[in-house]
């Protein structure tokens, strides 16, 4: 373990927790409303830390739950020899092995209504068409492929990142089924298909390189904001992202990407 990396995260993590309390509550005093989409990462950390980890360990083996500290992959158990999460240097450094026969899945418990997440990363193949969505599911939601709810897809090919609606779009286990048989006979879809899929997801442009960046991706009501480096990206408006409950925290990606101090919160 890299005590000096760990001691120096914590630390620059309880400034940043303090600077942001302050400001909490010094606009209370004032009388002056915070607003959420004015710093998002001021409003996650007003409520409760769910989990957080900034990887600094091995891994266990090469099962679903390899990773520890609560993570798991929906598909180490059934390809226990491809290799797809490595912890190095205190990075989570996720790879898409074609043999797994799916694309990586990492996930963790969470459990909020209203909530989200902040994690770095990095995309070390942006010259290819690399992609990584982060965002939330519950399986026990009927109706919906897998549980998918909302996600954040941050694609390289094209350079944005979109706000997606999975619960009430291309998850909906009727508007999935519906639009696979036109994909299959690769017919154009319907007007009002197509219409109904474009009101389900915004996109936003980014840089999309193969630097680090910090991302803040909230729901809070009908509403899915994200926030990239420190600024506010962007927001969408969806029925799927009022979901009472995102009992998991998942990243999906392709080819490969880095993920590191990772930290979600409820604030309802």
């Amino acid at each position: 373990m890299n005590t000096t990396r760990t001691t120096r995260i914590t630390r620059h993590a309880c400034v940043s927790l303090r600077h942001a309390l302050a400001a909490f509550a010094l606009a209370m005093v004032a009388g002056v409303p915070v607003a959420a989409g004015a710093d998002d990462a001021a409003w996650l950390r007003s409520g409760t830390l769910l989990f957080e980890d900034s990887f600094n360990r091995e891994e266990d083996g090469n099962l679903a739950k390899a990773i520890g500290n609560g993570w798991n992959s929906a598909t180490a158990d059934r390809v226990p020899d491809v290799k797809q999460a490595d912890l190095d240097g205190g990075v989570l450094k996720v790879i898409d092995e074609p043999r797994a026969g799916h694309q990586p899945h990492i996930h963790h418990e969470a459990g909020f209504e209203d909530g989200g997440a902040i994690f770095r990363f990095r995309l070390p193949e942006a010259g290819k068409p690399a992609s990584l969505m982060a965002g939330f599911v519950d399986r026990q939601t009927p109706g919906v492929h897998a549980g998918h709810l909302c996600y954040a897809i941050i694609s390289v090919q094209p350079p944005q990142i979109t706000l997606a609606d999975f619960k009430t779009g291309v998850m909906n286990l009727e508007i999935k089924k519906r639009r696979e048989e036109f994909l299959a006979r690769k017919e154009k879809l319907p007007a009002d298909l197509a219409a109904l899929l474009a009101t389900k997801s915004r996109s936003f442009a980014w840089p999309a390189d193969d630097a680090w960046h910090e991302l803040v991706l909230v729901t809070e009501g009908d509403e899915m904001r994200v926030a990239l480096d420190g600024k506010p990206l962007g927001s969408h408006r969806s029925e799927g992202f009022a979901h009472p409950t995102k009992r998991w925290f998942s990243f999906l990606m392709t080819p490969s990407a880095w993920i590191d101090d990772v930290q979600v919160y409820r604030v309802k």
